[in-house]
């Protein structure tokens, strides 16, 4: 049997996305391929372990950061930009993470953590271990034998300097991850576009966890936006989002029918039925990418920049201004009520993703 390691957290500064997308590759690894997988996760505030286990897999849990941990961090010379998403640093997470391994003698070691760098893959990979890096940055050094970023805009140079020559790269949306229900779904989704075009459902979803609460402000500006009475709203959040009440308080004072669901085991379908999206400019645009829905898309995090401007750039989502969120929706809103506008979003965007890529990284990884 195959062994595959995972080091990946979520938090509510992480994000629930890193986690998601292992999850995804997991369990397809797990389903055609008899692998045995198993996640190292640190109990982060907003960590997803239960979640992780409840899929089936097993989680060895490396502790919660003590209450001091922000002085030891500052410690650090050299560290990574988000050093501070680990709670700890990289060394003290490299010694707990090798005493957990140490039973596992896995095939493959997969890190998805924007914390971690050659210094840590260095100390943790045992012998005779593979390394699998994915990564959306290209701001620091790995020792990968094979390395993902799934982003538009994203080049093999960038890596350049980074990895080992022998590194293999995946680069671009071709190798997004996506759950095989996307690429099931993703077919009805174009026909019924081209069916069907104009806005009669709206889709929000700003992350597994918008610990800013963008939500709320999206529908109070959406509450004073020209948007049709018939238009129906549905708002989705993750479980562990710390806004969820606000954002249902907020949901009653608007017109249209709007519903605010948690935890939901059917996005893919949610979006194939939606007509446009307001969503961060995150792991989710490749979702909703290969289902050809227009976005309206904000950006949440730094990190999403690179991706929101080639998003925009190619045509497959609309860009918000988050500084003047109530006049730019008014203003979007007025050019997307025209449904040729709309299915020529929908056209760009689905260019871009087919929904195979986590086949295509499976191949890589010659199991």
């Amino acid at each position: 049997m195959i062994d595959i390691a995972f080091r990946v957290d979520a938090s509510l500064e992480i994000g629930t996305g890193h986690v998601m997308r292992c999850l995804t590759l997991a369990t397809a690894l797990r389903e055609h391929h008899a692998a045995r997988c198993c996640f190292l996760c640190r109990e982060l505030p907003g960590h997803l372990i239960a979640r992780i286990e409840a899929e089936g897999f097993e989680v060895l849990r490396l502790a919660a950061p003590a209450a001091d941990h922000t002085s030891t961090l500052s410690q650090v010379i050299d560290k990574p930009v988000h050093a501070a998403w680990l709670g700890v640093c990289w060394s003290q997470d490299a010694r707990e993470s090798v005493d957990l391994l140490a039973s596992l003698t896995p095939d493959w070691l997969v890190v998805d953590h924007y914390a971690l760098d050659a210094r840590w893959e260095s100390a943790v990979l045992p012998s005779g271990t593979r390394l699998l890096v994915i990564d959306d940055l290209a701001d620091r050094k790995h020792i990968a034998d094979l390395l993902l970023d799934q982003n538009l805009g994203r080049l093999a140079e960038d890596y350049a300097d980074l990895v080992p020559a022998s590194c293999q790269l995946m680069i671009g949306p071709d190798y997004a991850l996506l759950r095989p229900e996307f690429a099931e779904w993703r077919q009805p989704s174009l026909e019924r576009r081209d069916r069907r075009p104009g806005l009669s459902q709206l889709l929000i979803s700003l992350g597994g966890v918008d610990k800013d609460n963008v939500t709320t402000e999206v529908l109070r500006a959406l509450r004073d936006a020209e948007l049709p009475r018939t238009c129906r709203i549905t708002v989705v959040m993750g479980a562990t989002a710390p806004w969820i009440e606000a954002v249902k308080r907020e949901a009653e004072t608007l017109e249209q029918p709007t519903e605010v669901v948690t935890n939901v085991s059917d996005m893919a379908r949610r979006m194939a039925e939606a007509d446009l999206a307001i969503g961060a400019a995150g792991s989710t645009s490749w979702e909703r990418c290969c289902l050809g829905l227009p976005t309206l898309m904000l950006v949440l995090a730094e990190n999403q920049r690179d991706i929101a401007a080639a998003l925009e750039e190619a045509g497959a989502a609309i860009r918000l201004d988050s500084r003047a969120l109530g006049d730019d929706i008014s203003l979007v809103l007025a050019r997307v009520m025209d449904a040729r506008y709309l299915a020529g979003v929908s056209e760009s965007a689905a260019r871009l993703v087919d929904g195979e890529g986590v086949k295509r990284l499976i191949a890589a990884l010659a199991l």
